[in-house]
């Protein structure tokens, strides 16, 4: 997992100091008017654990998690 920071021009993503192969997927999360968000220090905790596992590739696949979801709702 890469994290990277970048700005919007002409209506695209422009990443700063990073490349990324065409094709590939990203998430973006934009800062609205307050500027960002708060977390209790259980949930920094949380994020971080979560960051660290994905990063060891630790990981479900999204077809796995769909799956199960489609499972559940039958």
């Amino acid at each position: 997992m890469k994290m990277a920071t970048g700005k919007v021009v002409d209506g695209k993503v422009v990443l700063e100091g990073v490349s990324l192969e065409e094709g590939t997927s990203v998430t973006v999360l934009a800062k609205d008017e307050e500027g960002g968000f708060d977390l209790t220090p259980e949930q920094e905790a949380e994020l971080l654990l979560s960051i660290a596992e994905a990063d060891r590739g630790e990981t479900v696949s999204a077809e796995e998690v769909l799956g199960k979801l489609a499972r559940r709702h039958r």
